[in-house]
């Protein structure tokens, strides 16, 4: 069975009362005692000014005036003779005490203190016990006033403080209940949003900006403020994978189109020449020619969408100290030989530069740069590759970084372009010659960010420089 409140509003409001009753529970036995012992202070010093006067009455001349209303006794020490009054107001006047009322009396400690002593069939006392001299023999005096109006003082006040604790609990939970209703309604505001999101439909596309918790909900000073604050970040990290979700969908879909549609190209010139040769025999070796060329084409097609996907895949490179510095002598010298219609400059550190990483695939880099020169740009270009680490302050905090830079004097590529994403080909300014899918720079680009670099280009007319820059390695 389950005895704790489910809801929140439930049991703070519990709390609150329960607390509360615990207040007044506390403040009525502190009231009680402290009136208790007020009123008992009170009768005790009565007891001590009466007790001669009700002594006098009992067993003296009488001549005191009336007594008060009491008890007193006159207990012999050797039991013989032993007497007492109970003296009332009114006219009963004063009546003898029985052996078991006397008996109950003489329990009493004579020490002239004041102690309680419960007498049979007449009530509780407040009683002052007093050794005396009674015809010549020891006795014990014992006289005292009751306890009723104290009692009856308690009782009414115990009724006052029950029924001002039920009024004060019942209002608590009435205020409790209130106050926190109010205070929570921001909290189901919240709720409300968050059960609205629940509504919307996240298992396809992108769903743009979502419901949003109202900023006068978002103040973190406040727990709800806090809360709120809490609900809007995650809903903007939802919102944000799901468009990431939605834009790779989008990419999966277009490189697959686009990787069908340069497959294609050398597939229908395969058949087409096979088709030629199976008609012409004559044909069959200009045919195996051309067949050679488009698979050896579909082939680097091939391998470098393997490449990407491996790259896009997480899987790690190579990394072992790579000599940065030959690298780029022998493929700049490469590419003098390749290509004598355009003029190749270099531009190295006195000291060798290292990184570490893969050294076939930043060769590819670094080749498929220079190659990227080669396709779009006219003969008769200056191509400058530098290489040079960075020095100062601003590199102080983390590794060293080494930056390599191809430059070119051509006509520029296009603003709007952006060549590092996959199937881009520039416009007519940069001529194509090489056939290439446009995978090049987006090879360069995933092989860069898998050495834990950046690639970046910074284009004008007659002023185009691509940017590598990677973690320097300490030489051997």
């Amino acid at each position: 069975m389950r005895i704790r409140p489910a809801s929140l509003t439930a049991r703070l409001v519990m709390t609150s009362v329960g607390l509360v009753a615990l207040f007044a529970l506390l403040v009525s036995v502190a009231t009680s005692l402290a009136m208790r012992n007020y009123l008992v202070d009170q009768l005790d010093g009565d007891v001590r000014a009466q007790t001669p006067r009700l002594l006098d009455a009992a067993f003296g001349s009488g001549r005191g005036g009336p007594s008060p209303e009491g008890v007193a006794a006159l207990i012999f020490d050797d039991g013989e003779d032993s007497t007492g009054v109970h003296s009332t107001f009114g006219p009963n006047g004063q009546t003898a005490l029985t052996d078991a009322q006397v008996d109950a009396l003489s329990r009493a400690p004579a020490d002239r203190g004041i102690h309680t002593v419960d007498v049979p069939g007449i009530g509780a006392f407040r009683v002052q016990a007093r050794s005396v001299q009674a015809g010549g023999e020891d006795a014990t005096a014992v006289a005292g006033l009751p306890l009723d109006d104290v009692q009856a003082t308690m009782a009414s006040l115990r009724v006052i403080e029950l029924s001002l604790g039920i009024v004060g609990v019942a209002l608590a939970f009435g205020g409790s209940l209130l106050l926190v209703r109010r205070q929570l309604a921001p909290l189901r505001q919240v709720a409300g949003v968050a059960q609205e999101v629940t509504r919307l439909d996240l298992s396809q596309g992108s769903v743009g900006e979502t419901v949003r918790v109202p900023l006068a909900l978002t103040d973190e000073s406040t727990e709800v403020g806090q809360v709120g604050a809490s609900l809007n970040s995650l809903l903007g990290h939802v919102e944000n994978a799901l468009d990431a979700r939605e834009r790779s969908e989008q990419q999966v879909r277009q490189f697959v189109a686009d990787a069908s549609h340069e497959l294609r190209t050398p597939l229908t010139t395969i058949r087409g020449y096979a088709e030629l040769a199976e008609r012409n025999p004559e044909a069959l070796p200009a045919a195996m020619d051309k067949v050679y060329e488009e698979s050896q084409r579909m082939s680097r097609l091939v391998d470098d969408l393997l490449l990407l996907a491996r790259l896009d895949s997480g899987r790690p490179l190579l990394s072992e100290p790579v000599d940065l510095t030959q690298l780029v002598i022998d493929a700049v010298d490469d590419a003098r030989v390749i290509d004598p219609g355009r003029t190749y400059a270099l531009e190295l550190p006195e000291i060798p530069v290292q990184v570490r990483g893969d050294e076939l695939r930043l060769h590819q880099v670094l080749t498929n740069l220079l190659g990227n020169v080669r396709s779009h740009t006219a003969p008769g270009i200056t191509v400058t590759t530098r290489l040079h680490p960075r020095v100062g302050a601003d590199d102080s905090d983390g590794p060293p970084l080494v930056d390599l830079c191809v430059h070119d004097t051509g006509s520029g590529i296009p603003g709007d372009l952006d060549v590092f994403d996959r199937f881009t080909r520039g416009d007519s300014a940069r001529t194509r010659s090489s056939g290439g899918a446009g995978l090049g720079l987006s090879l360069v680009a995933a092989i860069v960010k898998a050495h834990s670099g950046q690639v970046s280009v910074a284009s004008a007319p007659g002023d185009t420089t691509f940017t590598v820059t990677l973690p320097a390695a300490a030489p051997d």
